[in-house]
């Protein structure tokens, strides 16, 4: 009995991996939440980060653009080009008054590896217990779901990007961003 649930977690557990790898985006239900209404205040969080501040929150932020990106787990090839390339362009994004927050339920140990290993200098934030993950609508059972969301100097949620591909993923966020920019100053 005992070998056959572990064989049928490691099953599911590999069946999530699988849809995740492919980027397919199920229902909502299936993510633990709704996605949140763009145009409306963007769900508040603080969570422990690997920067050694301690905790960070949306709030923090006030003033500036957010790119809150969730991602399955540190160390995994699509995850680790997805950062990769979001720190090859953070001077584009600072440019826009922008920050970057990554966001998956490793711990702080893991994300402090990870961005000494990749040299991120931006903050990965631990949502272990997926509380943050499911607000946004991007949790399916262990793991976060690759979506991203554009959130303005206000906290208000701009720009939802699901079924992310990492390899060009930084470069349309940086489009949307210019287009938002432009567009809430005409």
């Amino acid at each position: 009995m005992i070998y056959r649930r572990t064989f049928c977690k490691t099953l599911l557990a590999s069946y999530f991996a699988l849809i995740a790898w492919l980027h397919f985006v199920p229902a909502a239900h299936a993510l633990g939440g709704k996605q949140p209404p763009i145009n409306e205040p963007a769900p508040e969080f603080t969570l422990p980060t690997n920067t050694g501040d301690g905790e960070i929150s949306l709030g923090d932020y006030h003033g500036k653009w957010v790119v809150l990106y969730f991602y399955p787990q540190d160390f995994t090839s699509g995850c680790t080009l997805e950062a990769r390339r979001f720190q090859q362009d953070l001077p584009q994004y600072r440019k826009r008054n922008a920050q970057i927050l990554g966001v998956s339920a490793d711990n702080v140990d893991s994300h402090a590896e990870f961005c000494d290993s990749e040299g991120l200098t931006f903050p990965l934030l631990a949502d272990t217990d997926g509380k943050v993950s499911k607000a946004y609508g991007s949790w399916m059972n262990f793991f976060s779901l690759r979506h991203t969301y554009i959130i303005d100097q206000e906290g208000i949620l701009r720009k939802t990007f699901l079924g992310v591909r990492p390899a060009i993923h930084s470069t349309e966020v940086l489009k949307t961003l210019d287009e938002l920019q432009t567009g809430l100053r005409l």
